[in-house]
């Protein structure tokens, strides 16, 4: 009898972390798995992937206009506000989300040799950093822009400080980024144009 009571705690303790684990809050910077299944298999692919949330806590998918915020909630919230942002905008009539957290998985933040690139680019993610590359070259290796994206705020952020740049002047696309740094890609504003 007591090695059941014992074999009874100890499954319940594990649910607990499991469950612990499943609800933590998305951070800032973190990486996120989304997964989209209940759509035709060639769109799949169009938004399955690997994506940062940005220092500022939302997270950009494609097709999707603007950003949805994604840090301070948990996974399964998330998954339910992507949902609804790919019905609402009438994209997909019932779209089923998975989010996995990379913490979840036991995986860090940024890798060394990568570069993080985010916001309004064809493929968020980390991209392989190279020597000489620049902010232009990170975005370009990240699918370029998307059509909601422009270059004239683009962020690069380098351990706590955020600088801005505007792509379109020469002396912005000759800056170089380093190992671990966090590029954020922003939507197109009202007076930006085409």
């Amino acid at each position: 009898m007591k090695k059941l009571h014992g074999f009874v705690c100890l499954a319940t303790v594990l649910l607990a972390c499991l469950n612990f684990a499943s609800a933590q809050a998305i951070s800032p910077k973190e990486f996120l798995t989304v997964e989209i299944r209940g759509i035709p298999q060639g769109e799949q692919a169009r938004v399955t992937g690997r994506y940062m949330v940005t220092p500022d806590g939302q997270l950009f998918l494609p097709m999707i206009k603007g950003g949805i915020q994604a840090s301070g909630i948990d996974s399964a919230k998330l998954s339910r506000r992507i949902e609804a942002a790919y019905k609402d905008a009438g994209i997909y009539q019932d779209p089923r989300i998975t989010v996995v957290s990379q913490k979840n998985e036991g995986e860090g933040g940024i890798d060394a040799a990568e570069v993080s690139v985010t916001g309004r680019v064809n493929r968020n993610g980390p991209v392989a950093f190279k020597r000489d590359m620049t902010l232009l070259k990170a975005i370009a290796a990240a699918g370029g822009v998307d059509m909601f994206g422009t270059i004239k705020r683009v962020e690069l952020h380098r351990g706590n400080k955020k600088t801005i740049y505007d792509l379109r002047k020469d002396e912005s696309k000759r800056v170089k980024v380093q190992e671990g740094d966090l590029i954020v890609v922003p939507q197109k504003g009202p007076f930006d144009g085409q």
